[in-house]
């Protein structure tokens, strides 16, 4: 039986990589009908295990883990090198260093083997897709295959290696496109592309982007979608790691924008000071830029300063609600059931 079968709501937890994951977070969305997600992303294994050992508490709780794939993308070294001591003043702000650009893999062997060993109900993958082998063995150990996708060109090439299920991000969505073939102007928003891919694919989509409602949920299923996908419609309840300085940044009006300058990855985020100064000179290179903003974020989220962290947010962050996952679950699951 599919994950998405098993689903009271067919509603999926984004995983939140980067702070707002927490066990408690994955286990409220998962124990309130819906599929909760356990953040692999920024991890190492051993810290990602012990995420996986609460989130099991009680036996029995189906859940998914999203992991990064190990992706190198094409990178400009001297831009690299200046995009680092362009950010030194920001650095000295908070009287520290710019970090080292680098490539890493996120301890994506480490990731394997714990998700082969663990089995949740669905491993799924972001920035890339796992090669056929990859797939099945994560399928013979129990669990279902899930990769995002951005075009309907990524949507065949996960159907070529087996996988289960596509999430099909819109140009909507928070945080970072999942896209891994090349990027190619604009993305495409989420019930356009849903549309596309479905064309592609006989696979069960789940959709993400610009969801916060049962009206949106209900369109994203009109759309050929078996789920919706909610990420920042969760970052305001308390079972989310979200930072202070994010949360008062979601209470406000800003508006929302596609950017690289925090990681070299496009991501959309509300709009901040560090955004306008530094998105058009920011290069390409994730997660090379990634690690150069790291203390320059750590150190402003510790000083309170919200003009220079990044401040991921969907389109429809304004519908985020201050309470509890499960109760958000059951808003959205009682919204679609009124839109139907």
């Amino acid at each position: 039986m599919s994950p998405l079968d098993g689903l009271a709501v067919p509603l999926v937890g984004a995983p939140l990589a980067g702070g707002p994951s927490t066990p408690a977070l994955a286990a409220a969305v998962s124990d309130a009908g819906a599929l909760g997600f356990v953040a692999a992303g920024y991890k190492t294994a051993d810290e990602v295990a012990l995420e996986l050992e609460e989130v099991r508490r009680p036996a029995g709780r189906r859940f998914g883990l999203n992991l990064f794939y190990p992706a190198r993308d094409e990178v400009d070294e001297q831009a690299l090198t200046a995009y680092a001591e362009r950010l030194r003043p920001e650095a000295e702000r908070f009287g520290i260093e710019p970090g080292e650009p680098r490539w890493s893999d996120d301890d994506w062997d480490a990731k394997l083997e714990l998700a082969a060993r663990e089995a949740p109900a669905v491993v799924s993958f972001t920035f890339g897709c796992p090669e056929r082998e990859v797939v099945e063995t994560l399928r013979a150990a129990g669990s279902a295959v899930w990769c995002t996708v951005t075009s309907a060109e990524e949507a065949r090439v996960a159907a070529d290696v087996r996988a289960d299920a596509l999430v099909v991000q819109g140009r909507e969505a928070g945080g970072h496109q999942g896209s891994f073939l090349a990027e190619a102007g604009e993305p495409l928003p989420t019930l356009g592309l849903l549309r596309q891919v479905a064309r592609a694919t006989d696979l069960p989509l789940v959709a993400a982007g610009g969801i916060a409602s049962g009206e949106a949920i209900a369109a994203a299923l009109a759309a050929g979608a078996s789920a919706a996908q909610v990420g920042t419609a969760l970052l305001l309840a308390p079972e989310a790691g979200t930072s202070e300085p994010y949360r008062e940044a979601l209470r406000g009006g800003r508006p929302t924008r596609l950017t690289r300058a925090f990681t070299g990855r496009r991501g959309r985020g509300l709009v901040n000071r560090f955004m306008r100064d530094h998105d058009r000179a920011a290069p390409r290179g994730y997660p090379q830029v990634h690690y150069v903003t790291a203390p320059i974020r750590a150190a402003a989220r510790a000083a309170g300063d919200v003009e220079a962290i990044n401040l991921w947010a969907g389109e429809a962050y304004a519908r985020a609600a201050e309470a509890p996952a499960g109760e958000i679950v059951e808003r959205l699951s009682a919204e679609l059931q009124a839109a139907r």
